[in-house]
């Protein structure tokens, strides 16, 4: 086991399914990219027969994975978090990939933790991560190139860090500081009541919805003490492409998503802890009651 800053990275020889079956071919890889406090970021590289059906990303807390003795053999074990990959990515696009879908051997990557605005997959789990956890990861191809069985298992966790993401302050409504608003996104106020409405309004592969998610979150983190110096910038280049658009549910406006999806990721960046700057947030909390009750296929 190899260690990576704040978290643990390693390939464990615990393949289950292997290169079995009636097609032959290599089965799928999964390598870890980099992690924040609430998602890891992982590349599947698809095997010589490609996953042209997609394929389906599963994961589970290591401690749970010790408890089993590895993988249930029920896929539907309540322990298993899962989500297909069979349509396209809007929220954050791999340049190296436009579609789930892959060629042989092509790769895409993954932000685990960062679904709720994600498109072309189906999830049970939409959620961040939960931060200084340890999770193990595979990825199982679909349709008739499964016969290549599941990639091996890889153990990657997240720092313990506090709470700062969207998912947070949605459900902490309680805990917003009165000084940040009316919060301006863009050139429009908007009273706290409106954001929360926001918040609950998936993007559905509007562009404009997911920046504004991430751009409250920016400025509630802010009004809460976190350092800015990292995001400003950003902030700027966000606010300036809202310009006077009026966001849904409030409004009607929309943005293609691959006109706002660098700043988006940027700030979902600074909220996630990559760039530094977020540290001072209210409380922690267990990650998991937001989007779970909203895993659609969007």
């Amino acid at each position: 086991m190899k260690r990576f800053g704040y978290f643990f990275v390693a390939a464990l020889a615990l393949s289950l399914g292997g290169a079995a079956g009636a097609m032959a071919g290599d089965a799928p890889s999964v390598s870890y990219v980099d992690a924040g406090y609430f998602q890891v970021i992982l590349e599947v590289q698809a095997g010589n027969v490609g996953t042209p059906s997609g394929f389906e990303l599963q994961w589970m807390k290591w401690t749970d994975y010790a408890a089993l003795g590895g993988w249930p053999a029920d896929a539907n074990h309540p322990s298993i978090y899962r989500s297909v990959f069979t349509g396209d990515p809007t929220l954050n696009p791999d340049p190296g990939a436009t579609c789930w879908r892959l060629a042989p051997d092509e790769a895409i990557q993954i932000q685990v933790g960062d679904f709720f605005d994600e498109t072309g997959l189906l999830a049970n789990y939409t959620d961040p991560l939960r931060d200084g956890t340890d999770f193990v990861f595979r990825a199982v191809p679909l349709g008739a190139e499964a016969a290549v069985g599941s990639s091996e298992t890889i153990l990657a966790g997240t720092p313990r860090a506090p709470e700062c993401t969207q998912g947070f302050w949605k459900n902490h409504f309680e805990r917003w500081p009165a000084a940040c608003f009316p919060m301006y996104l863009g050139t429009v106020p908007y009273t706290a009541a409106q954001i929360l409405a926001i918040y609950n309004t998936p993007a559905t592969g509007n562009g404009l919805i997911s920046l504004a998610h991430q751009l409250a979150t920016v400025k509630l983190n802010i009004c809460n003490g976190s350092d800015p110096s990292p995001i400003m910038a950003d902030i700027a280049a966000a606010d300036a492409l809202i310009g006077s658009l009026v966001i849904p549910p409030v409004g009607g406006g929309y943005i293609a998503p691959g006109v706002s999806s660098f700043l988006t990721d940027r700030l979902d960046k600074y909220n996630n802890g990559f760039l530094g700057g977020v540290a001072n947030c209210p409380t922690k909390t267990v990650a998991g009651t937001w989007g779970a009750l909203k895993a659609s296929y969007r």
